[in-house]
C-alpha cells in the first residue's frame, strides 16, 4: 500500500480543478460560438431572400426570378429585422468566443450597423450615381451566371418582366427624394442619362440584356430556344425597354427641373449627418471628421508632389510641372490607336504581373480573370477601368474592365499601376480569394468595404514597384499621378461635400496635381459628387495596410515573410480596418498567426 502527501493530493486536485474549468470554458465558447453561427445563417438567408440580385451574385439560384423590392413598408420591414439581428448578436458575451467566432460576430454587427444607419437615412431616395445604380445593377445581373436548362432561361425572362416593377419603385422613392429635397445635383442627371437612352431600342435583341439568348445552351431543345427567345423578346419590348424609358423621361422631365445646383453632401437636408454616415461607411473608421481627412489630404498631395518634381528632373524635362502634363496628355506617343491595342497592352502587362505573383503570395486563387472593354453603353460617362467580380459558381471569371471609349484619353503609361489595382494583385486576387475562403460563414464571402479593398488596390499599386512592374520613368510617373489621384480625392471630396468646393474649382485642383486625361478628371469629379465619401476609402485604407506591413517588418525583423504577410492580411477577406488591425495584431503575438 502507498500513501501520498498532502502536498501532492493538493496539486492533483488543482489540476483536476484547472482542467474541469478548463473543459467548461471550452463547452461554453463552443455554445457561444454556436449561437453565432445560427444568427449569422439566419441573418444571411435573410439577405438572400431580400437582395435577389446579391442571391444569383453569390451562387444561389432560388431567386433568379425576381429583382429586389423597395417600397417604403419594405424599407421599414427591414429595419425592424435588421435591428432584431443586431439586439441577438449583441446579447452575446464576446469574450466566450473563439477568435473565428468573434470575428464573426463582429463584423455582422459592423454590416447591421451601417445598414441600419442607411434606411434610418432613407438613402433610396438616391438609389444611383455616376458610376452605378439601380439600372447598372439590371444591365450586368445575367454576367457570368450559368444558364443550362429551360428553367433557368425562364427566371431569367420572369427577372425581365419585373424591371419594370422596380424601376418604378426606384423612381417613387426619387418622388420621395424630390418632396423631401434630398436629391442629386443637375450634372449627376445629365452623366447618366446616355447610359438609359444607350437602351432605347426599337429591336431588342440589339439589347445587353439579351445576351444570354444569342448563344444558348445545347442542353435547351430547338424548340424550347425558340420559345424562349419570342418570349424574352416579348419580356423587353412590353416591361424592361419601356421601363429604362420611363426612367429616363422622369429624370428629363421631373427630376431635372427639382435636383439640387449646390453639390455639397453637407447642403442636403439633415446633410451632416449624411455625410459622417458616409465617411464611416466607407472609411470604417470611427471618430475621423472631414476636416482631419481634409488635412491628411493635404499632407499627402505635398509628399506625393515631391517625388513627381524627381521624376521629371532625371527625365530632364524642360518647363514646369504644368508643362509635362500637358505633353502626357497630348503626345501620341503616350496613347493607344485602337481599342484592340489597349485592350493588348493592358493583356500585356497582367502576364508579366502572373509572372511575379508566387514570389510575394504564398496562397493564389483558383479562379483565373479576363481583360474585357466597359460596355458601350455604359463607356462615355464611366472611368478609366473597373474590376467586376464574377459570381460565386458562375461560369465565366472575374473581369478586368478597361474603357476603351475615347482613346486618346487614356494613355498606356498609367496601365501598369491601373492593372496591378483592378487585376492583381489588386481586386481580383483580393476578391477571388475571398469568394474561395472555406469553414466561413457564406456572408463573408461575398462582403466588401471599400477602405479594405480599395485600399488593397492602391496598396497593390505601389507593390509593383517591387514586383519590377514599372520599366520606365513614364510609368513611375504614372503610378505617381494614380497615388496623387487617391491623395487629391482626400482633399476634393471632403472640400465639395464639407467646405463648399464649386466643381470647377474641383476639376482645376485635380488636374493641377495628376497627368489624368481631362474627360478621366471630368468623370471622377462628377463621380465624387455623386457618391459622396466613397472615394475617401481608398488612401485612407492604403495608409492603413502600410502602417500594418510596416509594424510587420518591424516587429518580425529578419523573419518577416512577405508572402506569409500578404495571406494574412487577406486570409479572413474584407474586413474594417479595425477588424483588420486586430488581425494583424494576432499575427504578430503567433507563430501560428490566426
Amino acid at each position: 500500500m502507498t500513501t501520498t502527501s498532502p502536498f501532492f493530493r493538493s496539486r492533483f486536485c488543482t489540476f483536476l480543478l484547472c482542467l474541469f474549468l478548463g473543459s467548461i470554458a471550452i463547452a461554453q465558447e463552443s455554445l457561444s460560438d454556436s449561437q453565432v453561427d445560427t444568427i449569422v445563417a439566419e441573418y444571411w438567408q435573410y439577405r438572400l431572400q431580400e437582395n435577389p440580385i446579391l442571391a444569383t451574385q453569390s451562387g444561389v439560384s432560388a431567386f433568379n426570378d425576381r429583382l429586389p423590392s423597395i417600397t417604403p413598408a419594405d424599407r421599414q420591414r427591414r429595419l425592424q429585422s435588421e435591428q432584431r439581428f443586431k439586439r441577438r448578436i449583441r446579447d452575446i458575451d464576446h469574450s466566450r468566443l473563439s477568435i473565428n467566432g468573434r470575428v464573426n460576430a463582429e463584423l455582422l454587427e459592423w454590416v447591421l450597423d451601417e445598414s441600419i444607419g442607411g434606411y434610418e437615412l432613407n438613402l433610396s431616395r438616391m438609389p444611383f450615381n455616376t458610376f452605378a445604380g439601380f439600372y447598372t445593377s439590371v444591365l450586368s445581373v445575367s454576367n457570368g451566371v450559368p444558364m443550362e436548362s429551360v428553367k433557368d432561361y425562364e427566371d431569367y425572362i420572369a427577372r425581365l418582366r419585373d424591371v419594370e416593377r422596380y424601376f418604378a419603385e426606384n423612381v417613387a422613392n426619387m418622388r420621395e427624394g424630390i418632396r423631401t429635397k434630398f436629391t442629386l445635383p443637375k450634372v449627376v442627371i445629365e452623366n447618366v442619362l446616355p447610359t438609359l437612352h444607350a437602351q432605347l431600342y426599337d429591336d431588342p435583341e440589339q439589347s445587353s440584356l439579351y445576351r444570354p439568348f444569342l448563344s444558348m445552351s445545347s442542353k435547351v431543345s430547338p424548340s424550347e430556344q425558340t420559345r424562349l427567345r419570342t418570349a424574352a423578346r416579348d419580356a423587353l419590348r412590353q416591361q424592361a425597354l419601356p421601363a429604362f424609358a420611363s426612367v429616363a423621361e422622369f429624370l428629363e422631365t421631373e427630376y431635372m427641373p427639382a435636383a439640387t445646383t449646390t453639390l455639397g453632401a453637407e447642403q442636403l437636408p439633415d446633410g451632416k449627418a449624411y455625410y459622417s454616415y458616409q465617411i464611416q461607411a466607407y472609411t470604417t473608421l470611427e471618430g475621423v471628421g472631414a476636416q482631419d481627412i481634409h488635412d491628411i489630404g493635404l499632407t499627402e498631395v505635398a509628399r506625393i508632389r515631391a517625388e513627381m518634381e524627381v521624376i521629371i528632373q532625371q527625365l530632364d524635362f524642360q518647363g514646369e510641372f504644368e508643362d509635362f502634363t500637358r505633353f502626357l496628355r497630348t503626345d501620341p506617343q503616350f496613347y493607344a490607336d485602337s481599342a484592340d491595342q489597349l485592350l493588348k497592352e493592358a493583356s500585356f502587362v497582367a502576364k508579366r504581373i502572373d509572372y511575379e505573383m508566387p514570389k510575394f503570395f504564398g496562397k493564389l486563387p483558383r479562379l483565373s480573370y479576363g481583360i474585357v472593354p466597359v460596355p458601350a453603353e455604359l463607356a462615355p460617362g464611366y472611368t478609366t477601368a473597373a474590376y467586376n467580380p464574377a459570381p460565386i459558381g458562375g461560369v465565366q471569371g472575374g473581369a478586368y474592365w478597361v474603357n476603351t471609349y475615347a482613346l486618346d484619353q487614356r494613355p498606356l503609361y498609367e496601365l501598369p499601376a491601373l492593372t496591378l489595382h483592378e487585376a492583381v494583385p489588386g481586386h481580383h486576387h483580393q476578391i477571388a480569394l475571398a469568394q474561395e475562403l472555406e469553414d466561413v460563414p457564406d456572408f463573408r464571402l461575398s462582403q466588401y468595404f471599400t477602405a479594405f479593398g480599395e485600399g488593397w488596390g492602391l496598396y497593390a499599386e505601389k507593390l509593383g514597384i517591387e514586383m519590377g512592374i514599372y520599366r520606365t520613368p513614364y510609368e513611375h510617373f504614372g503610378r505617381l499621378s494614380y497615388q496623387m489621384w487617391r491623395a487629391c480625392r482626400l482633399v476634393i471630396d471632403t472640400g465639395i461635400h464639407s467646405q463648399g468646393w464649386s466643381r470647377d474649382r474641383a476639376i482645376s485642383y485635380l488636374t493641377a496635381n495628376t497627368s489624368l486625361s481631362e474627360m478621366n478628371v471630368v468623370a471622377e469629379i462628377d463621380r465624387y459628387i455623386s457618391w459622396p465619401g466613397q472615394a475617401l476609402g481608398y488612401k485612407l485604407g492604403e495608409m492603413k495596410i502600410w502602417e500594418l506591413r510596416r509594424k510587420a517588418e518591424q516587429v518580425l525583423g529578419e523573419d518577416f515573410d512577405i508572402r506569409e504577410f500578404h495571406d494574412v492580411l487577406l486570409g479572413n477577406g474584407a474586413l474594417p480596418l479595425a477588424m483588420l488591425e486586430a488581425q494583424i495584431n494576432r499575427y504578430l503575438g503567433s507563430d501560428f498567426g490566426l
